[in-house]
């Protein structure tokens, strides 16, 4: 990726890079040598510059500790064969980042400091980039509010800071999930559809409770009435049911526009498969576990890309799902994604950003 871009770059003493053992990464754990900082003051975005990773000096009056205006994105880097480095759909999260933050009454990012940013730092830190077919460069970029004032109102100052970590796979193996009936993430008018912290706080009393039972995920329900599956904890979720493909849609404004749900329905309009947008009643989804009309059922998100899901329980009943074979849609399109994002086969909707 070309860069025009003069972001002055502070490089750190000593890289931390042969610490690290890439054979053995926690999700998450290991952070990179550099961070990409950028402060948004008087109406505008300054101060561009990459520095090394390092604690942030906070007021304890910062808005965004106490009243959540608090933004985040999430995407990888991968490396080829050539040992290149592709960033797969940026551009994606820089659009779905200001997105957020027009819903949280923050400041746009203009889409050249998110992209050249992100481009300027993955290129110091290009090492850190795994080379292992499975492991990749997590990138997370983020926004919070700045101001050190305890009124309720929009913050006016803002930081927004790029790290990146390299990471393994964040599952395992196959989930588990429950339907959710009780507890709510999301209803419409709610920021269900932004990708704020607020969200995922409420969320973890719930999947704490699931995990205790035995549950990796849940499966969340509408806020009205409970009987629509809208999407699972950290990703959305598909079913193939009599050879269709359902997925909820992202219209009500409760649901996070997933750029790996995007890209799973892309390449299954470009196979020809049945596909519909559309919401799965909780009772349908039971009614087809009971006869085995239900093939496959996946979240698909950008930590996962495709997390196969092995039980569901619905009303208190636990169901296993039929094992997938090699040329289940799941593994399929895990298979066209993974091929896209290492470089090894023909990207043909431009998806593709090589560093």
């Amino acid at each position: 990726m070309k860069t025009s871009l003069a972001i002055p770059v502070t490089q750190i003493e000593k890289s931390r890079l042969a610490e690290i053992d890439f054979s053995n990464l926690a999700f998450g754990r290991v952070i990179s040598d550099h961070m990409f900082v950028a402060d948004y003051k008087d109406g505008e975005w300054t101060d561009l510059r990459i520095e090394p990773y390092a604690p942030l000096e906070l007021s304890p009056a910062n808005a965004a500790l106490h009243y959540g205006q608090s933004i985040f994105e999430g995407l990888k880097a991968y490396r080829n064969e050539k040992g290149e480095v592709l960033v797969f759909r940026a551009d994606a999260n820089a659009r779905r980042l200001n997105e957020s933050a027009a819903r949280m009454c923050m400041p746009a990012l203009p889409e050249e400091i998110f992209m050249e940013g992100l481009a300027q730092l993955i290129e110091l830190d290009k090492n850190w980039v795994p080379s292992a077919k499975g492991s990749s460069l997590y990138i997370r970029p983020f926004m919070f509010a700045m101001d050190n004032y305890i009124g309720v109102k929009p913050s006016d100052t803002y930081k927004f800071i790029i790290f990146t970590c390299p990471v393994g796979a964040y599952y395992s193996k196959p989930v588990n999930v429950k339907v959710e009936t009780y507890w709510t993430r999301a209803t419409e008018g709610g920021t269900g559809a932004a990708k704020t912290a607020g969200n995922y706080a409420a969320s973890l009393y719930p999947a704490l409770q699931a995990q205790k039972e035995g549950f990796d995920q849940l499966l969340w329900t509408d806020g009205k009435s409970h009987s629509k599956i809208e999407e699972s904890g950290t990703m959305n979720v598909m079913f193939k049911i009599n050879g269709k493909l359902i997925t909820a849609p992202t219209n009500t404004g409760t649901i996070l526009k997933g750029i790996t749900r995007d890209s799973v329905i892309q390449l299954a309009k470009d196979w020809s498969e049945p596909l519909e947008e559309r919401f799965l009643n909780v009772s349908e989804l039971q009614e087809a576990l009971e006869n085995g009309t239900l093939e496959e059922a996946f979240g698909v998100g950008t930590a996962a890309t495709i997390a196969h899901i092995a039980k569901i329980q619905v009303n208190g009943k636990t169901y296993t799902l039929p094992e997938k074979s090699n040329e289940a849609f799941s593994n399929r399109i895990l298979r066209e994604l993974d091929g896209i994002k290492y470089g090894e086969i023909t990207d043909p909707h431009g998806w593709i950003i090589k560093i």
